[in-house]
């Protein structure tokens, strides 16, 4: 099925509170979204952010981020109060969000209302009201309860780990008091008992954000919108996944990291990307049936419709830095588990809608692993106008395959037009020639036109490119420490207008959601079809 859908993480969502949610405003973008007749919604991973504010360096693979909990639905579930919900507390620039003002003013807010939903339940569970004599409430208590059970393998390490960090002033684990190291140690235990109250606290926001997640997911699912979810191949060191699961990390007696993740250098640098996640212990998941990463993609293939992997290629071979290193550019390739991982993963799972992300230095060994696994891979259609008429990209547009997503950029790319504007003359005067760019189209949509016109199944848009936006909309500069994932979109951009002439663009390209299209002859002459 050819389709197409729009890439704008929930950060970038307006709102009135400093930072995309998931209240009202993320469902006028799936109403969008439907009105531009787009089938999917790509967003980034959606896990709490730490340091530099990436959503690709989260404490846990499996928690939501407490930023995107809408306020006024705690305000409406009377869980807050009215002046809590001062505009100015949380950054007054519509178009950039102020993740500084977020993480000082957004943390009390949502303590106070996980205080109040944990001193209300046990006050109804204590004296239940009679029959239709309580009120309807968004939260209550038979939901929490059966998330918190539904989610016990991950929540209560979580909530455990982020009250320890609380306790030692936000440092990493690796920095606590050795016993602390330990998930399993007498005095970690200790703790737990002695700090329930901050745990359940904790357990408690995880509730408000999958309960508004679960719905939101629900109305776009109800227009037949798929959500395009992404997880990274590895995760954050200081992360509640590798202090709870230390034995599936090369972490050696002290639970620092033997060496560390990175790529080799490429387009976006000479030296290198040093991401510095821990690696994998391969051989010992592969001893223990590789339940980590199966529990993983359960999880993800249930919170989302279809799972992006992002740095697939990893799964071949991988590029390890030592930890004495200050650039990636001294690493070595080291093999991975290949496909011995999904073959596992598809005994215990079956099949799960995958996109496997395969950019960087690809090999005959990568290939070959992605014709096994089957899922699409992606293509850049940046990547595809080398002047050179002796070398044929395979970003060209006519090239891409059938089974493949194709993107003008993701979010670690220039927007089109910023891409337009920073390449050379000759790469340019190509580009311009092969797509018919002319002013009086607009730039912005003949690279539009270009994509949706391609082979691939799938194409994804980037929101800042319906909108003919530079890089000053941007989303992210790899290994630029600061400045990355603050864009937002003002709410006037998101119209009626935009949406007819997308919707208009995906039809004529023969992508438009199934859900719109007038049923067929066939299905118009069965019987009862008039019923």
């Amino acid at each position: 099925m050819r389709a197409s859908g729009i890439l704008m993480h929930i950060t970038s969502l307006p709102s009135r509170y400093g930072i995309g949610t998931l209240g009202r405003e993320a469902y006028r973008f799936v109403d969008f979204l439907e009105r531009a007749g787009q089938t999917y919604w790509q967003i980034l991973p959606i896990g709490p952010t730490g340091y530099g504010d990436s959503p690709y360096a989260s404490a846990s693979t499996f928690a939501g981020n407490p930023y995107f909990i809408d306020l006024e639905e705690l305000l409406e579930d009377g869980l807050l109060d009215a002046s809590d919900l001062d505009d100015g507390l949380f950054g007054n620039d519509p178009e950039k969000v102020d993740f500084g003002a977020i993480y000082v003013n957004r943390r009390p807010l949502l303590r106070k209302a996980a205080d109040r939903f944990v001193s209300r339940i046990r006050s109804e569970e204590a004296s239940p009201a009679e029959e239709g004599a309580a009120p309807e409430r968004r939260f209550t208590a038979r939901a929490y309860r059966t998330f918190v059970a539904e989610n016990a393998e991950w929540l209560g390490d979580y909530a455990l780990f982020a009250a320890l960090k609380d306790r030692f002033g936000g440092v990493s684990w690796q920095d606590w008091p050795e016993p602390y190291k330990n998930r399993r140690s007498a005095e970690t235990e200790s703790f737990a008992l002695e700090h329930a109250a901050e745990i359940e606290r904790t357990k408690a926001i995880q509730f408000f954000f999958f309960a508004e997640w679960n719905r939101l997911k629900a109305y776009a699912n109800g227009k037949n919108i798929r959500i395009i979810g992404d997880i990274p191949i590895y995760v954050a060191l200081d992360s509640a996944d590798v202090w709870a699961n230390p034995n599936d990390f090369l972490l050696d007696e002290r639970y620092a990291p033997k060496s560390v993740a990175g790529v080799p250098p490429d387009a976006f640098t000479d030296d290198g990307q040093l991401w510095g996640n821990p690696l994998y212990d391969w051989n010992a998941m592969k001893k223990n049936g590789y339940r980590w990463w199966i529990r993983r993609v359960s999880f993800a293939t249930t919170v989302y419709d279809t799972v992006r992997i992002d740095h697939f290629r990893g799964f071949e071979a991988y590029w390890v830095v030592p930890t004495t290193e200050k650039t990636a550019r001294n690493g070595r390739w080291v093999k991975g588990p290949g496909y011995d991982l999904f073959r596992a993963i598809r005994e215990e799972l079956g099949d799960r809608p995958i996109i496997a992300e395969d950019l960087g230095v690809l090999t005959p060994g990568v290939y070959q692993l992605l014709r096994r696994v089957g899922y699409p891979g992606m293509k850049i259609m940046e990547f595809a106008f080398s002047p050179d008429p002796t070398f044929e990209s395979d970003y060209l547009p006519y090239r891409i395959p059938k089974n493949s997503v194709a993107y003008i950029g993701t979010h670690d790319n220039e927007t089109a037009l910023g891409w337009l504007g920073n390449t050379d003359p000759e790469t340019r005067a190509f580009a311009v020639e092969y797509m018919h760019l002319t002013e009086e189209e607009g730039y912005h949509w003949g690279f539009i036109r270009t994509l949706l016109a391609c082979p691939a199944d799938t194409v994804i848009l980037q929101m800042q490119d319906l909108i003919a936006l530079g890089n000053e909309a941007r989303m992210n500069f790899p290994s630029k420490a600061e400045g990355n994932w603050q864009w937002r979109i003002r709410p006037e951009c998101l119209n009626d207008w935009l949406a007819d002439i997308v919707r208009r663009k995906t039809e004529v390209y023969k992508r438009l959601n199934p859900r719109l299209l007038p049923p067929k002859e066939e299905e118009r002459n069965a019987p009862g079809a008039d019923a």
